[in-house]
């Protein structure tokens, strides 16, 4: 019997989940104790461990294997019965959530910074997700963080690393540890939600595509999936080899850091359809030939178009979106009689609403879709949704989006980001913007409808969030949004959300950045960005 040893620690400030989990630089990570300390306060948070089952594994980044390792010997240490991990210490965000739920496993905690760049500099993060599959509710985040505040010891078992490229089982003490293949269950499922034959003959007319893995997760999903069992061509599949630096790149899918892709996707001899996902497979970029979706209108379209797929024949329980995404998701709802739901960002918001039938599809500006057969967010998924739709509707991707908004309108729409920017000028500024009365005034000629600070009360569960995002909302449907990202590990990111709703089609080709170029003035205005941030521009734009 393995050796449980008891060793005495003190607690770290700062170890408090945001919107997905702790992420900080590696440097921090790595330091003696730090992340013990941070996974002995899970463990002591989320009830009676013994006997039970926990599935975990990570993006592949920097530090993922050392940490496992450690987990797996605390999890010994803490009872539990069994470990499913994924070969190699992969598995992906929406794949961990897949296993908690066909398994019904304990939970499982996941390891990565999500879209954040990897490397022995960079970041690293954990999360903790609930049987349900999704992340933990703010509920279990507090307790979580309030324990690591007062944390004085952890339990670890002392035993030898053990070999996670092998499948099959192995013990620690007297826990078993079962290594399994992170795709096959995943893909299984895709193929329950989408038309593989549909997809299959799509690509054999000579269809083609390019996915941009990002050397993240999902290249061995989408190998499999795509090349495989979908008879994608061979190197469709771009940078699909996980590295713990993502090649040195930045593991996010959009127009700035999948450059690569967009250039690819543009000519009259460019692929069909383009699509990139993130470090850790939760997020999705989907382009056409010379025709770039955004997130909002990619989660109206699936929503419009996800009869077309056979899991979701049967029609749509509702609609749910983050509060800064854009409201096109919400037209489709009401042309389908079904309700829409407006959140705070951060996927757990979303969680109580699928559990409870209320919602099948949701949807984050920032690059994240999901349905009810996980509960996180999926950019695989999202991937197959439309090239389901595209195989049935046979019209290309421009020619989708388009006859989408000359039927619903178009809600113009961009996302400014100010990465990096120092803390305390971030918070000055939303300070500024929280002390400004401005319901009943006007602003370069539109009327404030709404000005205010954003709560939200849970339907279902009746849990309340403040503070989650400043909105002017004007009389002619215009809105800017501003809000803090949580997800970031140094300094902080402003993001700023510009939207204007066009009905006129003769309008609805006009780049975001020129119709929207009044409302951009307005914002930065408004918040004294330059003035308070030092910053003329946004880092990105997308």
């Amino acid at each position: 019997m393995a050796l449980v040893k008891t060793v005495a620690t003190t607690p770290f400030a700062g170890q408090k989940p945001g919107t997905s989990g702790l992420r900080k630089k590696v440097t921090v990570f790595v330091q003696p104790h730090y992340l013990e300390n941070f996974v002995q306060s899970v463990f002591d948070s989320i009830g009676d461990t013994t006997g039970k089952t926990l599935t975990l594994g990570g993006d592949g980044r920097y530090f993922n294997r050392t940490a496992i390792q450690i987990i797996l010997k605390m999890a010994a240490a803490a009872g539990f019965a069994r470990v499913m991990v994924g070969r190699g210490g992969i598995l992906s965000t929406p794949a961990a959530s897949c296993v908690i739920r066909k398994y019904q496993t304990f939970g499982g905690i996941i390891l990565s910074a999500s879209h954040n760049p990897g490397g022995p500099h960079e970041d690293f993060g954990i999360k903790y997700n609930i049987p349900a599959g999704g992340p933990a509710p703010e509920a279990i985040t507090e307790a979580i963080y309030a324990r690591s505040q007062i944390i004085e010891s952890y339990r670890i078992v002392e035993t030898d690393d053990i070999d996670l490229d092998q499948l099959g089982n192995i013990r620690i003490g007297e826990m078993d540890v079962e290594i399994f293949d992170p795709v096959a269950d995943y893909a299984d499922l895709m193929e329950t939600l989408v038309d593989f034959n549909a997809i299959r003959a799509l690509f054999a007319s000579g269809f083609r595509m390019r996915f941009d893995a990002m050397n993240a997760v999902t290249g061995p999903y989408a190998h499999e999936i795509l090349e495989r069992r979908l008879g994608a061509e061979v190197g469709t599949v771009l940078n699909g080899t996980p590295l713990e630096d993502f090649g040195g790149g930045h593991p996010d899918p959009n127009l700035a850091h999948a450059h690569d892709l967009v250039a690819a996707l543009t000519g009259a001899d460019a692929p069909d359809f383009g699509a990139a996902s993130d470090g850790d497979g939760d997020r999705n970029m989907i382009l056409g030939r010379d025709f770039y979706v955004t997130p909002s209108d990619s989660l109206a379209v699936l929503a419009a178009n996800a009869h077309l797929c056979p899991g979701y024949a049967r029609g749509l329980a509702g609609i749910a979106r983050s509060m800064p995404t854009s409201a096109a998701a919400d037209r489709v709802a009401a042309k389908l009689g079904i309700p829409s739901f407006e959140t705070p960002t951060g996927w757990k918001f979303f969680g109580t609403l699928l559990d409870a039938g209320k919602a099948t599809l949701c949807g984050e500006e920032s690059f994240g879709t999901g349905s009810d057969h996980v509960r996180e967010k999926d950019g695989l998924w999202a991937v197959l949704m439309w090239l389901n739709i595209l195989a049935r509707r046979r019209e290309s991707v421009a020619d989708i989006v388009t006859a989408h908004w000359r039927e619903y309108g178009r809600n113009v729409y961009s996302r400014h980001d100010y990465e990096g920017i120092e803390s305390a000028a971030a918070e000055g500024l939303m300070d500024h913007l929280r002390g400004l009365k401005l319901v009943g005034t006007v602003l370069d000629g539109r009327a404030v409808t709404t000005f205010d600070d954003f709560a939200y009360t849970d339907p279902v569960d009746g849990s309340v969030s403040t503070k989650q995002g400043i909105r002017v909302l004007f009389s002619d449907g215009a809105r800017i949004v501003y809000r803090l990202s949580g997800t970031g590990t140094q300094g902080a990111t402003l993001r700023v959300y510009i939207e204007q709703y066009e009905a006129d089609p003769a309008r609805h080709t006009l780049d975001p950045q020129v119709a929207l170029a009044g409302l951009i003035i307005t914002a930065r205005t408004l918040a004294q960005i330059e003035a308070r941030t030092g910053r003329a521009e946004p880092t990105v734009i997308t």
